[in-house]
């Protein structure tokens, strides 16, 4: 799994979205996230087609919503985004939220027989507390390789983070920007200013040193690539100590679903 990919969520805009996708992927991008919620998987799926990039080489994710984790209903639904998405099969299927209509023994079961019928290569889970990851672990015969779960230098997560990497699970970070709020903290302006980068690439550069993988979003040549050259800064101790010290917290995503 590539430790930088492109987000879509709430990119709606179906030409914009596509142009998004292709721009990133033609740039150097790897790794495409989408979901079944965000409406967008048709525009995502045009914009892998209109990149010069072979499928094979794309590691494409989705998210099964949580009005569609019983049993048939992640089957079905996950056809539905493979058709949508123009691909036989997605590298990573992620259960949306552990909300709704998630049962561990029918969701993840039906989670398993897509991998044995090789319309997902990977099983995920997204948003999923310590002691819901280890549950998840325990049921699933295919194995959970990744939970995805907001984390940026305001919201470090380091409980959830050593429980992953107790049960082995990879950790995937959604708004690692903290939507735009990263801007607005000293201390990463600071580090911004000392190696001649922006706010973003330090944060995702943080993420990247915590051996996380991290899935902004963007929708301009100028802020994709921005994040794309994160991949060149190399922060070093005094930088991550600074950041590891925040001690401000501001979570950004907080549905009355969620299981904190």
């Amino acid at each position: 799994m590539p430790m930088l990919g492109l987000g879509t969520w709430e990119n709606t805009d179906p030409d914009a979205c596509a142009n998004a996708v292709q721009t990133a992927l033609e740039m150097g991008y790897r790794h495409i996230d989408t979901a079944q919620i965000y409406g967008n998987e048709e525009d995502v799926g045009a914009g892998i087609a209109a990149a010069d990039v072979d499928r094979e080489d794309i590691f494409l994710a989705t998210k099964v919503w949580i009005n569609e984790l019983g049993h048939d209903d992640v089957i079905e639904s996950t056809k539905e985004s493979l058709d949508k998405l123009g691909v036989d099969y997605v590298d990573l299927l992620y259960v949306h939220w552990p909300a709704r209509e998630y049962d561990p023994v029918e969701t993840l079961s039906a989670f398993d027989e897509l991998v044995e019928q090789g319309l997902t290569k990977r099983v995920g889970i997204s948003n999923f507390e310590p002691e819901q990851v280890r549950d998840a672990v325990e049921r699933s015969d295919a194995g959970i390789f990744a939970n995805q779960i907001e984390l940026h230098p305001l919201l470090q997560q380091d409980e959830l983070r050593e429980v992953c990497a107790e049960e082995d699970v990879e950790i995937v970070a959604y708004s690692p920007l903290a939507r735009g709020t990263v801007f607005d903290v000293d201390v990463l302006s600071d580090i911004a200013d000392k190696h001649g980068a922006s706010e973003a690439q330090v944060s995702l550069a943080w993420l990247r040193e915590k051996g996380v993988t991290a899935i902004p979003k963007a929708t301009s040549e100028a802020h994709i690539r921005d994040n794309w050259e994160s991949l060149a800064l190399d922060l070093d101790d005094e930088d991550i100590d600074a950041i590891d010290a925040i001690e401000q917290v501001d979570r950004r995503v907080d549905p009355d679903f969620a299981p904190w």
